[in-house]
């Protein structure tokens, strides 16, 4: 159990927070650097609706805090000891679908940031991104958005391209990009292949006619990143009716999470993100 000075102790919220702990985001902040994780967890906690319940110092104490605290929100970094970023959030990712992962790195080389969105996280951002972004970006992944800046959407674009290429011309033989140290490419690419599949519109396969009206309209909304509830406002319907419809999308698509729905309809010169 970690101690109140280890590396990933759970890092309670101040009492005098405006609002009571249940109406505030929880946040498990994860980076193996002390100064950045203890910094960053002073910004969110300084916030009146966030609250962070812990800290974790790599990818294993990340994968064990977020199954024993249950965060609204972790914060994930990707290059750390014993285990990385991108192998806690697929592991996070398929363990607590009710927890969202959200990126925060100095890191943006391609082979990372699509690993990372293909494990399940639903932001990527830079370490040099504002506080206001960081913050807003905390609470629109909470809400159920995903966010990707238009750098990062390029680079995730790229690699989908790439993959398909390489699946159209050696379809027996693709390796998937994978997390350098933490595995072989080979059984990196089984791994990756494994906990998500590659989206069939992404593999040139594309199936916008399997579509509906409705479903490109609520499509296109979810690829600028409006939650459910702004995507029902918008097209005036209830927001069960909308999940049912995203769902739908995810299933038609082949995709994970809707950040690769995004990134999908960015691939095909759709939508751009709000603010891009």
């Amino acid at each position: 159990m970690p101690t109140e000075n280890s590396p990933g102790a759970a890092h309670a919220a101040p009492s005098s927070s405006a609002l009571p702990s249940g109406s505030r985001i929880r946040v498990l902040v994860v980076d193996d650097q002390v100064l950045i994780r203890r910094g960053m967890a002073l910004l969110l906690d300084a916030a009146p609706d966030i609250e962070v319940v812990g800290q974790a110092a790599d990818g294993v104490e990340a994968v064990a805090l977020a199954r024993q605290l249950l965060p609204d929100v972790v914060l994930m970094d990707l290059h750390m000891p014993r285990k990385g970023g991108v192998l806690a959030t697929r592991e996070i990712a398929a363990a607590l679908p009710n927890t969202r992962v959200m990126v925060l790195t100095t890191f943006d080389r391609d082979e990372l940031v699509f690993d990372a969105v293909r494990a399940g996280a639903q932001a990527y951002l830079l370490k040099d991104a504002s506080e206001d972004e960081v913050l807003d970006t905390v609470r629109a992944v909470h809400r159920g958005e995903s966010r990707l800046t238009p750098q990062i959407a390029r680079k995730v674009m790229d690699q989908f391209r790439l993959l398909a290429n390489r699946m159209v011309q050696e379809p027996q033989d693709t390796v998937l990009p994978s997390e350098p140290g933490t595995a072989s490419p080979a059984s990196a690419a089984a791994a990756t292949t494994t906990a998500a599949p590659m989206p069939a519109a992404a593999a040139g396969v594309p199936a916008p006619d399997a579509l509906t009206d409705r479903e490109a309209a609520v499509l296109e909304l979810i690829a600028k990143g409006q939650s459910n509830r702004q995507i029902a406002s918008a097209l005036h319907l209830a927001e069960g009716t909308v999940k049912n419809h995203a769902s739908r999308i995810m299933q038609k698509l082949h995709a994970n999470t809707r950040t690769e729905l995004a990134v999908l309809v960015l691939a095909r010169g759709g939508a751009k993100p709000d603010g891009a």
